[in-house]
């Protein structure tokens, strides 16, 4: 769906002001503080408005963090930087940052929903939802980055293809095809246009460029594929009836070595496989649109851009968030030679909490309107997110949002992740509204988009929490308005 040019011009002009803002700082020789979030969005945001203050030879810092909270405010009172920026979150701490330190120069480049926007002369909040533009599809944080970016020098328009890791990273290809839609189809046309993109309608299995054939179909969650996911020599049997070779001069071929008449025998026999376990869903997921990053290198997870994003996901849940920023600011040595290597371990985390979850039913309790996932203090409060996001898709036709928390034991805080699909939106289902609200009520701090949202309660409110949700969750679904009542 197309933007309003009311809505597109007036978002740009804000854009503008945040360039402003940022170029009259360099000019003065001020130094910067850049704050963002741990996600491969949150990092590709850091990674481009890092890129372009670089070009400038501004004075700066980056700093990787999961939420905005005391401590950064004290890191910016104690540093007093000339101006602080936020990217990928920030909307939802405006009154806290309002009431902290107002009159400090602020920038904010998010795309979360949040409740209340704040006047003050000194602050520049740039995001979608201003003008009704939904934050969740059409534009992430590194897109809003991205926007920023090419304000102060159109010829940021090279970063163009950090934006579109960052959008997919944040599954934002909701549209046709897995197509990036709205706003974040002006970035894809700037990399097209700058050569430094290509979009191909291809099967849509992860790895395309790096996994073995065989590997990616039996890596395969999404579509599912009875019999085959998860066993490997299944997979290399299916492939080899269809005369599909696995090597090619020792080498293990990879999806994007597939010939056509190859591509289209495998694709076919897949359709009709699923067909005949009854997965006519699941068809539809076969092909979709690949981001190819044209100036990467091929058979690495950086041509790829979702395989990108997957990478630099890793090293901020895996506490390396550096190595990812290094890779998004040009770095293709050491750092992403590390990053490859934390993929590897982040994986393997990730195998190692679903297999606990699904060990003993009682670690997924369903309630009336949700799931929830119990991690406590086992699962990594920083892998929460993604755990929730795999288990809420590999549930088909999912009508109850899910939510998922670990304990964060030195700060007496619990970490919630919720997640929803299409289906539940379609009833009523808003996360961040649910999680804003939930979590305002237990001096907790919550928020997002109405597909994934995120919270934080202190350990002792988890039940009362839980609860509160489940109670929000089926007032949405009934079509009550949340926000109109003292929800207690």
């Amino acid at each position: 769906m197309a933007i309003e040019q009311s809505k597109l011009e007036s978002f740009i002009a804000l854009t503008q002001q945040a360039a402003k803002l940022i170029l009259e700082t360099v000019q003065k020789d001020g130094f910067i503080h850049v704050f963002s979030h741990l996600d491969a969005d949150g990092i590709s945001a850091a990674g481009i408005i890092g890129k372009a203050l670089f070009k400038l030879d501004a004075k700066f810092r980056l700093r990787i963090t999961q939420w905005v909270d005391e401590k950064i405010i004290d890191e910016i009172i104690a540093d007093k930087p000339q101006l602080v920026i936020f990217t990928d979150f920030g909307s939802n701490y405006l009154e806290l940052l309002n009431e902290k330190v107002p009159n400090s120069k602020v920038v904010i480049l998010d795309h979360h929903q949040f409740k209340n926007d704040v006047k003050n002369d000194n602050y520049v909040h740039v995001n979608p939802h201003i003008f009704d533009i939904p934050g969740a599809t059409d534009i992430s944080g590194s897109g809003v980055a991205y926007f920023a970016a090419k304000a102060v020098n159109p010829e940021n328009v090279d970063l163009s293809p950090i934006a579109i890791v960052g959008a997919l990273g944040d599954m934002q290809d909701k549209n046709e095809l897995r197509t990036l839609g709205g706003l974040n189809s002006i970035i894809v046309e700037d990399a097209l246009a700058a050569n430094l993109l290509k979009v191909e309608k291809d099967l849509m299995f992860f790895g395309r460029e790096t996994r073995p054939i065989h590997r990616a179909l039996a890596n395969s969650n999404s579509p599912f594929l009875p019999g085959i996911t998860g066993e490997e020599g299944a997979s290399a049997k299916f492939l080899k009836n269809l005369d599909i070779n696995l090597k090619e001069a020792q080498r293990w071929r990879s999806l994007r070595d597939l010939k056509p008449d190859e591509r289209k025998r495998l694709c076919s026999a897949l359709a009709d496989y699923l067909l005949s376990q009854g997965l006519h869903f699941e068809v539809e997921n076969l092909i979709g649109s690949v981001y190819v990053l044209i100036k990467e290198e091929d058979w690495t997870p950086l041509r790829d851009a979702r395989e990108f994003a997957v990478l630099l996901n890793s090293t901020g849940r895996m506490d390396r968030p550096s190595l990812g920023l290094a890779i998004c600011m040009g770095d293709r040595d050491a750092s992403l030679k590390e990053a490859n290597q934390i993929l590897e371990d982040y994986r393997k985390s990730i195998n190692h909490y679903l297999c606990w979850v699904k060990e003993k039913p009682e670690r997924m309790k369903e309630f009336k309107n949700i799931y929830v996932i119990y991690g406590d203090s086992f699962i990594n409060e920083k892998i929460i997110g993604t755990i929730s996001s795999i288990l809420v898709t590999s549930l088909q036709n999912l009508e109850k949002p899910l939510i998922a928390y670990a304990n964060v034991e030195e700060e007496n805080a619990a970490k919630f992740s919720a997640r929803t699909t299409g289906l539940a939106l379609h009833k009523g289902i808003n996360l961040g509204k649910i999680m804003q609200i939930a979590s305002e009520k237990f001096e907790g701090k919550g928020g997002g988009h109405n597909i994934a949202a995120g919270a934080q309660v202190p350990i002792d409110q988890i039940e009362s929490f839980i609860n509160l949700v489940n109670d929000l969750a089926g007032k949405q679904l009934s079509g009550e308005n949340i926000e109109s009542q003292n929800n207690t």
